[in-house]
């Protein structure tokens, strides 16, 4: 940072980054805890209907 802030200013800066950065981390991990969900789901589903995603996921990398 400019060596014109006092390093009190500094302190803060870096602090109020960190608490939106884990605030901005927490939201993430809701995001990606919802899309695993609804993939579980859809996998689920798949299943259900007799799909084989293993062996369709195998067939696709021969």
């Amino acid at each position: 940072m400019d060596k014109g802030v006092g390093r009190d200013e500094q302190i803060g800066f870096h602090k109020g980054a960190l608490t939106t950065l884990a605030k901005e981390r927490e939201e993430m991990l809701k995001i990606l805890s919802i899309v695993e969900q609804l993939m579980q789901m859809h996998v689920k589903s798949l299943q259900e209907l007799g799909v084989d995603l293993q062996k369709s996921e195998q067939q696709k990398g021969k």
